[in-house]
């Protein structure tokens, strides 16, 4: 699913060639170019008339007919074409031709020009990329009927991502240009190709890399890029970086491991992420919010329910994931199914909460919904009227709340959209969610392994010392209050990632167990209370408020560790609290004094 912008129609290529260009430029002979470089006809015609070489071309391949073209002069071009000027030169870097360059700049006067002096109009570049794509990309629907008058093949793919003419248009907001090839028949169907992350690791890992074209890394197969458009935008996926990444929700491999739902195993990232491409067009507009064109495309008949063929992500769930929540509200009412999750478990109602309340993180997040005109909470309630389930859970942690550096030491795997609510403290969402006939005592799960405890390069396994009874992996995880009173504060660096709702956690704390009465003394896989939490964080508001409420201080998790330890720096870089560690003693509770950040 994830969050990159467009870097030109050209690709990488021509962001090379602009950078080499000067240089190649300056050590070669090519007057008539230089002059068109300038724009200067009456150069051009002076040099003409004294026999000069019209086709030379600049060190990085540039003629004077390409620059003609670039700059949608159609007299200059004339001049050049009627002295002869090869109108299929291409430049040495890209292979870029004059009609390429008009039709990327949307000159439809230059392109017919072109076309009528012999230029293919179905020639592309060595990446597969034609006229129309760049045409349609760059908003010119004059450009893009001159192309459609001479036949060309409206649902081409190139050969990188498999990106048509259509999906170019999308991602650029072109929504006259996408009404215009859907008329010509451009199939709103197609999808753009699809990675298995996890084969591709695999590959790797046996030493064997993608063949050559293909990408080893990168993202949904965009015409820019796909991805993360704003990581920013998040698309249908993730990286595949040829070695095989950290365990999900692990800093540099430390932190818990990621969990799906069922799995004895640890999971890799790119295990989570599973599968990246796979975007239809309608898919590339919801993704950036991009209104125009989403109307655009549903009026030609896109379908709101068709999901990506990489995480199987809908359109729906696209626009609620990158905060796009306008669009969202939108298809709900072109009747897109509230319910469609993507494969990891997530639905629309799940995204709204966890865009809202997205941690901080190493990338950019998603940030459009602070511009929408409608709020998660608008959209929330537009989810549940029309059917959305509040119960709906998550099969396998969600890889881009954190991407690879996840500091949150939480396995959401199990959430439901109201345990996500509690663990963005987050009382209006919770009160919205039960008056839908949400549960507030649905945990996570347990996902697979047990959480590592992290010294400054070495790594030990957790041991359970605790008379507890075991949990299986799949059993219950963390309870909605524990989540509410600071899941992972005492394992990691949660502190630095949490984001969470004005009115803090407390109130939170609060409305679950004065209004909903859940039980005050739940424990959750690793042994951990609510008071443990709170005493992570040194809150103690909360301590005195769970202990009036009749929790209990002397609890143990089992790794050993009681609520005074858990104020006491428990691990590298988590400060103690004196004053929480006085109160608990006050209270009962024992101090092993087993301070690791001392």
């Amino acid at each position: 699913m994830v969050r990159r912008r467009l870097i030109g129609a050209l690709g990488m290529s021509a962001v090379l060639a602009l950078c080499l260009s000067p240089l190649l430029r300056a050590a070669v002979n090519a007057p008539v170019a230089d002059a068109a470089m300038q724009g200067d006809k009456e150069a051009v015609r002076t040099l003409l008339k004294q026999a000069a070489d019209v086709d030379a071309a600049q060190g990085d391949g540039m003629t004077a007919l390409h620059w003609a073209a670039m700059k949608g002069d159609a007299e200059m071009a004339q001049m050049l074409m009627y002295a002869g000027a090869n109108v299929k030169a291409t430049t040495r870097l890209g292979s870029y031709t004059p009609l390429f360059l008009a039709s990327q700049a949307g000159h439809a006067d230059v392109m017919e020009a072109l076309i009528k002096g012999g230029a293919d109009p179905k020639a592309a570049d060595p990446a597969g990329t034609t006229p129309l794509m760049v045409a349609a990309a760059s908003g010119s629907t004059e450009a893009v009927q001159v192309l459609l008058n001479h036949d060309v093949d409206v649902n081409a793919k190139e050969s990188l991502r498999g990106t048509t003419a259509i999906m170019f248009a999308a991602a650029a907001n072109r929504a006259p240009v996408i009404t215009l090839l859907a008329q010509h028949g451009a199939d709103l169907k197609q999808t753009t190709k699809v990675i298995d992350l996890v084969a591709l690791s695999t590959d790797f890992v046996r030493g064997n890399p993608p063949a050559p074209g293909q990408p080893a890394q990168g993202a949904n197969g965009t015409p820019p890029a796909e991805g993360q458009g704003q990581r920013g935008q998040r698309g249908a996926a993730a990286s595949a970086t040829g070695n095989r990444p950290p365990a999900a929700g692990a800093p540099g491999g430390r932190g818990r491991e990621g969990g799906v739902a069922g799995v004895t195993r640890q999971y890799q990232l790119n295990e989570l992420v599973a599968a990246h491409g796979g975007l239809t067009p309608l898919l590339f507009a919801v993704r950036q919010g991009y209104m125009d064109s989403v109307q655009a495309l549903v009026n030609a008949g896109a379908d709101v329910n068709q999901i990506s063929a990489g995480d199987k992500t809908s359109p729906l769930l696209m626009a609620v994931i990158n905060g796009q929540f306008d669009v969202a509200t939108y298809l709900l009412d072109k009747g897109a199914n509230p319910n469609l999750a993507s494969e990891n478990g997530a639905t629309p109602l799940y995204a709204a909460l966890n865009v809202e309340w997205a941690p901080k993180a190493l990338y950019p997040q998603p940030r459009a919904y602070e511009q929408q005109k409608v709020t998660y909470l608008d959209v929330m309630k537009d989810l549940l009227d029309k059917g959305a389930n509040p119960n709906a859970r998550l099969t396998k942690k969600v890889w881009y709340s954190g991407y690879s550096f996840d500091l949150s030491g939480v396995d959401e795997i199990g959430a439901t959209p109201f345990w996500r609510a509690a663990y963005g403290a987050d009382v209006d969402a919770m009160k919205l969610l039960i008056q839908y006939g949400a549960d507030p005592n649905i945990p996570t799960m347990k996902g697979a392994g047990r959480a590592r405890i992290a010294d400054p390069g070495a790594e030990r396994e957790v041991k359970d010392v605790s008379n507890l009874p075991p949990v299986p992996v799949g059993g219950p995880g963390i309870p909605p209050l524990l989540a509410a009173a600071g899941a992972g504060y005492g394992e990691g660096f949660a502190a630095n990632s949490h984001r969470f709702a004005p009115g803090g956690m407390l109130a939170a704390v609060k409305y679950l167990v004065d209004d909903l009465h859940v039980d005050v003394n739940a424990i959750d896989s690793e042994g951990n209370t609510a008071v443990h939490n709170a005493a992570s964080r040194g809150d103690n508001a909360m301590i005195e408020y769970l202990v009036s409420k009749g929790a209990n201080v002397t609890g143990v998790n089992r790794e050993g560790k009681t609520t005074v330890d858990m104020a006491n720096g428990p691990v590298q870089r988590t400060q103690p609290y004196p004053e929480t560690i006085a109160l608990l003693e006050k209270l009962g509770a024992k101090n092993n004094h087993k301070c690791v950040s001392c």
